[in-house]
């Protein structure tokens, strides 16, 4: 389902003809050399390719639409390498449509100290260059993302590689689609929000359809299909009976397996790429989707409960940003459950009733079929499991009437003291940074939500450059925060952003 498209990046190089052919050909060659370097790096997820140096504003406004209508196309990297005069650049950056990159950087490394002469500051002269072009964008109130350093060095290959998966992001939003099946969970405040505003701002497309349509999608799946998929599974997890006739354990798994195939194919066939369940209406499903949406989340689909669309939708698009990620870690939904409270060892229980996606598992998943108060259906088989440790961020989108607030939080996940053998659900465990107390604060002055879309692989920053391009607010809760200066950030973000 999480197909990978052959995004590519334009490298694009100012210059102007004041210092004649010669130098113009020494700009085109040194981007070109840096091009190279960037794509036999290893360090970035998307090739470059370089495009001829930018010198008139017809020129620029015609290469920059070029990018608006490819597909392939999802952003731009533009340089500086001599002096560029801005004014140049105004119609094609206003016109400019997709994510844009200013690298700052010079061909040459070090000052040629004892040849160095005017032609060669003339020539090289990107710290000259780049800060007229800056300066266009802070008069334009155009987002970019300015990534400073020299272009061999692995960190500042590596940001702007980083930056790729944001401008991916940025672009596979508008391709985003959740199915909603049923409505959200009654006189619950902050799953709601503005479909149509949510459409306007990220081009997410959110509709809603009876439970009993996509339960004839489910209802239509062969056995035969059905028992393949349950080998399937017998095959890849572990059983844990937990004393139930296997046979009867058998048929739990099995409904769970033709909801699974059943949600699939309405996904596919309607082109949804996210889906939310609400187990308060239930329609004809026998069960409550558990397994089945853990499968699908693992895939590639996102997924949000108790009919928590921008949960689905960001949990879909930060699985994208990740995707073909070396050494990812994970993707999920998440919901905060419970503290512990003793000294020195604080943290929040991380779970849902059923629905966490088995991408974030540390070590081989389980499937047990256990009661659930909520719902009135048969016991719904489920993957269990504990996450991984390391760092990762959650993160909450909320809407606040009048505008959309990114909340971002870095937390520390970490193994509980003891095992928890009654709990039968994936959970993971974790405290948000600064530390318990400050981040619980923040995030609750903050107005985050209790479902949480959480990821070990994207980093603070880059769901903070998302926003930025989005034109939202974002807010960070990270090693740095405090609340007296977090509380005056929200205070002017309410001027800021309305």
């Amino acid at each position: 389902m999480l197909q990978a498209k052959n995004y590519k990046f334009w490298f694009c190089t100012g210059s102007q003809d004041l210092y004649g052919d010669e130098c113009l050909a020494h700009v085109a060659e040194h981007s070109k050399k840096i091009v190279e370097a960037l794509n036999a790096s290893g360090n970035l997820p998307y090739e470059v390719v370089w495009k001829p140096t930018l010198i008139t504003n017809a020129l620029i406004r015609q290469t920059f639409n070029e990018a608006n209508i490819d597909e392939e196309c999802a952003g731009v990297i533009t340089w500086m390498h001599t002096f560029s005069p801005a004014k140049s650049w105004i119609l094609g950056l206003k016109e400019l449509r997709k994510p844009l990159l200013h690298f700052h950087t010079q061909f040459n490394e070090e000052i040629p100290y004892d040849t160095i002469d005017m032609d060669f500051m003339n020539e090289n002269q990107a710290a000259h260059g780049d800060r007229e072009y800056g300066h266009i964008f802070t008069r334009l109130s155009k987002e970019r993302k300015i990534v400073v350093g020299y272009w061999t060095d692995e960190k500042v290959q590596k940001r702007i590689g980083s930056w790729m998966r944001t401008a991916v992001g940025v672009l596979e939003s508008s391709h985003i689609r959740v199915a909603r099946v049923a409505d959200n969970m009654r006189n619950v405040a902050v799953t709601e929000g503005d479909k149509v505003e949510a459409q306007i701002k990220f081009g997410w497309e959110v509709d809603a359809y009876p439970v009993n349509e996509i339960a004839e999608w489910v209802a239509d799946v062969s056995e035969a299909d059905t028992n393949a998929l349950v080998e399937e599974y017998y095959s890849k997890y572990d059983i844990i009976l937990d004393g139930r006739d296997e046979a009867e354990f058998r048929k739990h798994v099995a409904v769970q397996a033709q909801i699974e195939l059943g949600f699939e194919r309405f996904l596919e066939a309607k082109n949804y790429q996210a889906i939310v369940t609400h187990f308060g209406d239930l329609g004809a499903l026998k069960q409550l989707p558990g397994l089945a949406i853990q499968r699908l989340m693992e895939k590639g689909y996102g997924f949000g409960a108790e009919g928590d669309w921008k949960v689905a939708a960001m949990v879909r698009l930060m699985k994208i940003m990740s995707a073909g990620m070396k050494d990812a870690k994970g993707t999920s939904l998440m919901e905060d459950y419970t503290y512990n409270l003793v000294k020195g060892k604080e943290g929040i229980l991380q779970a849902h009733m059923l629905e966490v996606c088995p991408s974030v598992a540390d070590g081989k998943s389980a499937i047990r079929c256990c009661p659930l108060s909520m719902g009135d259906r048969e016991d719904p088989a489920r993957l269990i499991f504990t996450a991984k440790e390391g760092p990762g961020i959650a993160t909450s989108l909320i809407d606040l009437g009048n505008r959309f607030r990114l909340i971002i939080n870095a937390v520390d996940c970490k193994k509980t003291e003891k095992p928890m053998p009654k709990l039968p659900v994936g959970t993971a465990y974790w405290t948000p940074q600064p530390n318990f107390e400050t981040g619980v604060e923040a995030w609750i002055m903050a107005g985050g939500a209790h479902h949480t879309a959480f990821t070990y692989d994207l980093t603070v920053e880059q769901m903070a450059d998302w926003a930025a391009e989005m034109g939202i607010e974002s807010v960070i809760i990270d090693k740095d925060t405090n609340i007296r200066d977090f509380k005056n950030e929200l205070r002017w973000n309410s001027i800021a952003f309305k």
